[in-house]
């Protein structure tokens, strides 16, 4: 098929593929994904989206199939790559013309050529830059916009490239056409500028565009290479003096421009130039600390704004003077001997600026000036009140504003304290109160205010109080933690009680956790709609749950009823689910061993949550590991679904996130729960996951794979060390080598020491193994373990691994074994090394006796505060009472293995094997066995 041909059958497919007709647009789809691998194929979509009279959506499309065809195919190693000659084809082709009318293709055009230009610029492609400088600089309005376009998109690309090869390729870059970049800014700038005073508002809008484009590109460039060059901060300074004009442009302007979106984007990215720079290189920013003060306070808290300033410009000045008071380079060390120059400095800077007069003004500014609700704000709250709680029309103002206040009163607050308080008698300002709440507790004796004025004002029911009776509350419930006698709770809690009437929904998303209310805030969970308020009372649900632990049992009937309904209700709600599993966790820790009656919701519910195939994964996976996990403590035994659950597990190791350490938490709760069910479904796989887990893991994450093959080997020693018998080999090695990591070391030799003790034939039969290995006698090496283990006792530090390896070695005994003799002096010095851990005096007889030891099982009396133990400590309690480490004394045991070697070896023979115990090492080891 010749290229018109072929064009014009891709070109009906395309069509055919734009259609609302499923039966047509189905089959379209089918054939192009077939298309997809065939030469030529990217060619003829070249041709089709760079053909301006065709339909705009065939085009559309075109430009996305070829697009996700660099994704797939356009790498070397890639299955069915495209050929070279093509691909050669294809990168002149889309230089050709920088003249696409349509500014969405435009745009993807540009996406896709930054696409190529990452894996092939500049080796395979050395003219793209050339090219696109020199249409920038051409005269066609169009061909320069489209031009800059895609210089912008090129410059992020190059910028994202982590390699070190791939980042000096950048710089050589950026370095070349930095100062062009620059001289394009500042002309389309002064172009802006010229033409929006001139009433030109489409010429001026065109220049604007292309000034944000110089800009952005100006930013990538800079972001890696350029933040230390003297240009730059000649860049830098230029911007202060642009943000000025552009400011003031938006007061000339008015709100209606046509050009007001574009230069408030423009703004934007000028304070976001500085934030980045502050954040990433602060001390190159010192030099600039006093004017860039001097610019966001009068900005933003002097008349200087009015007229000006818009709020998220605001937000970023907020954000610029909170950096600069609270970045740690700032700061002089404790020692002021110790201190950096350069933070000595710019604390200067920083004093000189915050003088009484200017915290003073801030901190009134801030007060009776951002934290006031406007009237818009009020008229929301009077029509919608259920979604004004949860979303202010200016939330990220609001939140700005208070941690600035935050972070201002907490580095000035003896100039700002009194200030404060002043303003309390006069304005009654609750809400800078409450978030001072630590920083005031010594000036305000909160109790008399609570008595004397708030309990009023909760009380005042007119439904125009509202606002001060959501305040008050907020206002105690942030000074509760801090300063609050608790003789005053109980006239607080029935007080909040008859706030639980309140038509107003908002003063009842802002009450303590109370288990009283519990079945009040199940009505409201059900009453709202908005899927932040159910959120939000599922908060506080969860808090109260958590706080009164299993005495909420009598009331989660309802809740555990309406949680399925709401889970099936939230499937396009993510943020709701993981509140949900939030709620899920809590209750499971309430109901304990009863949790077992809500698996026919809860086990699907985990199975959907950690299940890296299934899309919500990505938002609900680690709260649904930790709900897995609390599941496996609490149950009270294994069920076929329960240990189904456990084929999600292998993707999630392979995954080795963050989230592995819950992942082990939950292979070891499978182990207590019900070890011979589990290792023979399971062992296998995991054994496999933990053989590719430590070829590639930190010395922590090999001790965290490690203890689990140890609890393995503790619960059971012969399944145990049957199914992870492909990792043992490379435990032994490790510590025949010397392990040089401690902590690795003594999980190697916690590992040994249960194989050896508790599972002697397979110890054996490892040693045969690895014997034949390394070349070596098995006495031999036998030997080399020995010696390595009494080498690195120093590296155990758990009383209960050091008696354990002094068990295993005892356990070698009695024998005539020459290597083993000749080890006998460590294998003593251990033993007695062990004992002095363990030994303590007992205060009723005065005698030593092993305090590891652990005769009978007890339920722990508990004290109000404390948590009943799980189903879990249980298992690990009835466990501990069969585990050698805590069923055999080990004074009785090195008592009992000396007499036997000596009844092996005869009085004289034994005599002998003791001379070579050091005669200190003989003396302690009498006074600990004198009472056996």
């Amino acid at each position: 098929m010749n290229m018109d041909s072929a064009r014009s059958v891709v070109l009906q497919t395309l069509t055919q593929a734009t259609s609302q007709d499923t039966a047509v647009l189905k089959p379209a789809e089918e054939q192009l994904r077939q298309w997809e691998t065939q030469p030529g194929f990217y060619s003829v979509l070249l041709t089709i989206f760079n053909n301006h009279m065709l339909d705009v959506n065939v085009r559309w499309l075109a430009v996305l199939y070829f697009k996700n065809g660099i994704d797939r195919y356009w790498r070397r190693v890639a299955p069915h790559a495209l050929s070279e000659e093509e691909k050669t084809s294809l990168r002149a082709g889309l230089i050709t013309n920088f003249n696409e009318p349509v500014n969405q293709i435009a745009t993807q055009i540009a996406v896709l050529i930054a696409k190529v230009a990452r894996l092939d610029c500049p080796r395979q492609w050395p003219e793209l830059i050339p090219i696109l400088l020199e249409s920038v600089k051409g005269q066609d309005g169009l061909q320069q916009h489209r031009a800059l376009l895609t210089f912008y998109h090129v410059t992020k690309t190059l910028a994202s490239k982590r390699l070190a090869q791939d980042r000096r390729l950048f710089q050589d870059l950026a370095s070349g056409i930095y100062s062009f970049a620059c001289s394009l800014w500042s002309h389309h700038t002064d172009c802006f500028l010229q033409q929006i005073y001139a009433r030109d508002e489409a010429a001026a809008l065109g220049s604007l565009e292309r000034t944000l484009l110089s800009l952005k590109g100006i930013i990538m460039q800079t972001s890696l290479t350029m933040f230390s060059s003297p240009s730059f901060q000649g860049f830098l300074n230029a911007v202060f003096e642009r943000l000025k004009q552009f400011l003031e442009c938006c007061r000339q302007i008015g709100a209606d421009s046509t050009c007001r979106e574009k230069l408030e984007k423009t703004i934007i990215l000028y304070t976001k130039v500085l934030l980045d720079f502050l954040e990433c290189h602060p001390c190159a920013f010192i030099p600039l600390i006093q004017r860039s003060l001097e610019f966001a306070v009068s900005y933003v808290f002097t008349p200087a704004g009015e007229g000006v300033t818009f709020e998220r410009f605001i937000v970023q000045c907020m954000n610029l003077i909170k950096m600069i008071v609270k970045n740690a380079a700032y700061k002089p060390a404790k020692n002021i001997d110790d201190s950096k120059p350069e933070s000595l400095e710019a604390h200067r800077i920083k004093t000189a600026f915050f003088t009484h007069p200017t915290l003073t003004e801030i901190g009134r500014r801030l007060v009776s000036h951002y934290f006031l609700l406007t009237e818009e704000e009020l008229a929301m709250w009077e029509e919608d009140p259920e979604s004004f709680g949860n979303t202010w029309q200016h939330f990220e103002l609001k939140i700005c504003t208070e941690v600035l206040f935050l972070d201002i009163f907490h580095n000035y607050s003896q100039t700002l304290t009194p200030v404060l308080l002043e303003m309390v008698e006069n304005l009654q300002v609750y809400n800078a109160v409450g978030l001072a709440a630590y920083e005031l507790f010594d000036n305000v004796d909160f109790d008399q205010w609570f008595k004397n004025q708030l309990l009023g004002e909760l009380q005042v029911s007119h439904h125009r109080y509202k606002l001060i009776r959501r305040r008050v509350i907020w206002l105690i419930g942030q000074w509760i933690p801090v300063k609050f006698k608790s003789d005053l709770r109980p006239i607080l809690y029935k007080v909040i009680l008859n706030l639980m009437q309140d038509p107003d929904l908002v003063v009842k998303q802002f009450l303590p956790y109370l288990e009283s209310i519990f079945g009040l805030l199940f009505q409201l969970l059900q009453q709202v709609t908005e899927c932040d308020t159910k959120m939000q009372v599922l908060h506080v649900i969860s808090c109260v749950i958590e706080r009164v632990n299993i005495q909420i049992r009598p009331y989660v009937g309802c809740l555990v009823q309406y949680l399925p309904l709401l889970w099936k209700q939230s499937e396009e709600h993510n943020m709701l689910r993981c509140a949900i599993l939030t709620t899920l966790i809590h209750l499971v820790q309430g109901l304990g061993a009863e949790s077992k009656n809500l698996y026919p919701f809860l086990l699907p519910v985990i199975q959907l949550s950690t299940d890296v195939h299934q899309p919500p994964h990505v938002y609900l996976l680690e709260d649904g590991l930790e709900l897995w996990l609390v599941t496996l403590e609490n149950s009270p035994a294994i069920t076929p679904e329960l240990l189904r659950l456990f084929q999600n597990m292998s993707a999630l190791l392979e995954m080795s996130s963050e989230n592995l350490r819950t992942c082990f938490q939950i292979v070891n709760a499978y182990l207590y729960l019900s070890a011979s069910d589990f290792l023979q479904n399971y062992a296998e796989s995991l054994c496999r996951s933990f053989c590719d887990l430590l070829k590639d893991i930190t010395n922590e994450g090999q001790v965290q794979v490690l203890k689990v093959v140890e609890i393995a080997l503790k619960v059971s020693p012969i399944l145990g060390a049957h199914m992870f018998q492909s990792l043992l080999p490379a435990v032994f090695r490790g510590i025949v080598d010397g392990e040089r990591y401690p902590v690795v070391m003594s999980t190697y030799l916690g590992i040994m020491g249960r194989v050896m003790l508790q599972n002697s034939s397979f110890f054996s039969s490892l040693l045969g193994q690895m014997a034949s290995e390394s070349s070596q006698e098995m006495d031999q090496l036998l030997g080399s373990v020995i010696e390595m283990w009494v080498d690195r006792m120093d590296n155990i530090t758990q009383p209960e691994r050091r008696k354990l390896s002094s068990l295993a070695l005892l356990s070698l005994l009695p024998s005539d074994n020459n290597v083993i003799q000749d080890k006998f002096c460590g294998i003593i010095n251990v033993s007695v090394e062990a004992l002095h851990d363990i030994m303590t005096e007992d205060s009723e007889t005065g005698t030593l006796k092993d305090c590891m030891l652990m005769s009978h099982f007890e339920e722990p009396k508990l004290s109000d505060d404390e948590e009943p133990p799980t189903e879990q400590d249980k298992r690990k309690k009835l466990l501990a009472l069969e585990d050698p480490v805590h069923s055999v004394s080990l004074q009785q045991y090195v008592y009992e293995k000396l007499k036997a070697q000596q009844a092996l070896l005869g009085d004289q023979g034994f005599g002998v094997l003791m001379e070579s115990v050091d005669t200190e090492l003989v003396r302690q080891l009498q006074e600990f066995l004198q009472v056996t």
